[in-house]
């Protein structure tokens, strides 16, 4: 994916910069272990705490974009083989689900998001989404927004157990840190050329799309005019997950080569959950 021109953090510098960044970031904010998170027997939600941790995910996005959907990872010089790392990683904060093995040894890593708060982001100078989009409309809600990225769950777990407890730990979160705006971009494959992506596109702008003064515009635009938009797609689980929860589409889809998707941007707020799943998520 494309990157901010922004200086490269060597490898042999990650374990303690990560450090750095993650007690800045705990003086202000309050992620924490959740292991009662989870929403099925035999797994854990836990916010990482180390370097090791932290590569943990990034093996397991690897395995699932660069071996399972074919995406060109560009990771910074020196870094380990098999790893998706980008030079975000080491300011944002990484929720993890793991198995739970019984015992003190850490289990597998199954499921993973990393959250970028608007502390992090000044220090960064931007948010991911803005190698995608101009976020210019979201200006007034930069302050409580946080960025929502890298999510992916095992092939083996996608049976929405690990999504439901990614996101009652970040519901959590939220709330913990009067945070009230998360954003981020839904990827949907090209591998048939982009046709799905037009379509349910076409879709989601009659019955999901936000108002007009929350709508961003994509840098590398889908040509969508050039597509068929007219199949009758269902949007994958994860996008279909977001707007069952209250999320808005903010505009059209932007084209990411290197990932081969077509990304929506998407933004939910905590006060447009249902109730049921504040209940679920908050207890509320």
């Amino acid at each position: 994916m494309r990157d901010l021109p922004l200086p490269t953090l060597p490898m042999a510098d990650l374990s303690s910069h990560l450090s750095a960044e993650s007690r800045a970031a705990r003086r202000s904010l309050h992620p924490r272990s959740a292991p009662e998170a989870s929403t099925r027997p035999g797994i854990e939600v836990v916010w990482a705490r180390t370097a090791q941790d932290v590569l943990a995910a990034q093996r397991l996005r690897y395995e699932v974009f660069a071996v399972e959907m074919g995406a060109r990872l560009s990771v910074p010089v020196g870094s380990p083989a098999g790893h998706d790392i980008d030079l975000f990683d080491p300011y944002c904060e990484h929720l993890l689900v793991r198995l739970d093995t019984g015992t003190d040894e850490p289990g597998q890593v199954i499921g993973t998001y990393r959250v970028l708060t608007p502390e992090s982001a000044k220090r960064i100078g931007g948010l991911y989404s803005e190698t995608e989009f101009d976020l210019t409309r979201l200006r007034p809600l930069r302050g409580k927004m946080v960025e929502l990225g890298r999510s992916c769950v095992h092939p083996d777990h996608r049976h929405g157990g690990a999504i439901m407890a990614l996101w009652g730990a970040l519901a959590e979160f939220m709330v913990r840190n009067d945070l009230d705006t998360m954003i981020g971009c839904a990827s949907i494959s090209m591998r048939d050329g982009g046709h799905v992506a037009a379509s349910l596109w076409e879709q989601l702008r009659q019955t999901h799309l936000a108002p007009i003064d929350l709508q961003v515009r994509p840098r590398l635009p889908l040509p969508v005019e050039e597509l068929d938009r007219h199949l009758n797609v269902e949007p994958p689980a994860l996008i279909k997950g977001y707007l069952r929860v209250g999320a808005k589409v903010l505009g059209a889809p932007a084209w990411d080569p290197d990932f081969n998707t077509a990304d929506l941007p998407m933004l939910m707020r905590i006060a447009d959950l249902p109730a049921r799943y504040r209940k679920h998520f908050l207890g509320a």
